[in-house]
């Protein structure tokens, strides 16, 4: 059995301030990807497969105030063009459901892919609540509603998207999440992991460790499906010489064919030496001394959503508008002042945009759950903005 499915969002944002001031208007194709699912032997062997070509489409990165991570500063790195390509062995041993994964993909760390989730605009923890693209081995264990999963992984993230893992590191990293599952649509998560230099691809960078957790319930409320989840993560680099916090919220309520939806974050982020002439670019390899400081981002982001075409359909056409305020603040100490590189400390954005679908998988894959896991996803609550 095999299923392939395509998805991608042709969007229009407007951020009211750049560095050194202005603001810029840019229109994109974002999140194109092309997903395929195998299985055989009754699902016990399973093949997940996910092909991004943002690296055509925003080799600049996607216009976000805020994001940051792998060499972007305000800017959403484009991600590697097999982000995810992973086999699962999946069996029962006495009462409890096991599986084996391998490939390339997430280690088993904190919360579901922003992709999978509520608003364009990927949160500034993106890289403080998941661990993608690694060469990664996972083995998970589902007990009745206790699932627990344990990764292998090399630390270093991609420095660009036709970047393959540095499969020499393998193992040198590794996580575990502990996911209760009591009632359906109801789903409590705690992750730890230690990431050996992530941002030097060598090997010679500060080490990571890495706390989440996080709570989420679906349900109906007046009659029409309600969805909200709750996120902390806590980051902490060369033993504990930088430690950068977050908190996250997010709810949507479907009316119809129609979504509301609003996310909260307070997330710190490091502020990393730029790149001559490039401020959203920041130097790659990263070392410790690069962080020129901390700043924290409160953000509010308000959305709505209509499909056009059938929920549930093979065939998704979905126009949205979504609307963000933001400010930063300067944390601790450090030379990076937000003021003086901003001019303010007051950011709104604006998104249209269309989300354009094609095949049911585009709308139902869980991305970053494997054997176990998978299906332990389709057992709690299932949210998809694309």
């Amino acid at each position: 059995m095999a299923t392939i499915a395509g998805r991608g969002i042709l969007a229009g944002t407007y951020s009211s301030r750049e560095p050194f001031g202005g603001d810029l208007t840019q229109v994109q194709v974002v999140q194109p990807m092309l997903m395929a699912h195998a299985a055989a032997y009754d699902r016990h062997l399973r093949v997940t497969t996910t092909v991004d070509f943002e690296a055509w489409t925003i080799p600049d990165g996607e216009l976000t105030f805020a994001a940051w991570g792998e060499g972007f500063v305000d800017r959403r790195h484009p991600h590697t063009v097999i982000h995810e390509l992973v086999a699962s062995g999946v069996g029962r041993l006495g009462g409890a459901q096991v599986s084996l994964s391998g490939g390339k993909g997430f280690a088993a760390f904190g919360s579901d892919d922003p992709a999978n989730r509520l608003t364009l605009r990927y949160p500034v923890n993106h890289h403080w609540s998941q661990i993608l693209e690694r060469a990664v081995l996972t083995g998970g264990v589902l007990v009745g509603p206790v699932m627990a999963e344990a990764s292998l992984f090399n630390g270093d993230e991609p420095e660009f998207p036709q970047q393959s893992p540095n499969v020499s590191r393998f193992g040198d990293s590794w996580s575990a999440r502990l996911t209760v599952i009591p009632v359906r649509g109801l789903q409590a998560e705690a992750s730890y992991a230690v990431v050996q230099s992530p941002e030097h691809r060598g090997g010679a960078g500060p080490t990571q460790n890495k706390w989440h957790a996080s709570g989420r319930w679906q349900g109906p409320v007046g009659g029409h499906p309600f969805y909200v989840l709750a996120e902390w993560a806590r980051t902490e680099e060369a033993d504990g010489f930088f430690v950068f916090h977050s908190l996250l919220a997010e709810a949507s309520w479907d009316l119809g064919p129609t979504r509301l939806y609003y996310q909260f974050e307070r997330t710190e982020r490091p502020e990393e030496e730029r790149i001559l002439g490039r401020p959203t670019r920041s130097r790659r390899p990263h070392l410790e001394n690069s962080i020129l400081g901390t700043s924290r981002w409160t953000l509010n982001t308000l959305g709505v959503g209509r499909d056009l075409l059938a929920a549930g359909g093979a065939y998704r056409l979905r126009p949205f508008v979504e609307v963000s305020y933001a400010t930063v603040a300067k944390v601790g100490a450090g030379v990076f002042d937000p003021v003086l590189w901003y001019q303010g400390t007051e950011f709104w954005g604006m998104t249209l945009g269309v989300t354009v679908g094609l095949g049911r998988t585009a709308f139902s894959h869980l991305m970053g759950r494997y054997g176990v896991a998978e299906d332990a996803g389709y057992r709690s609550a299932q949210l998809h903005h694309h």
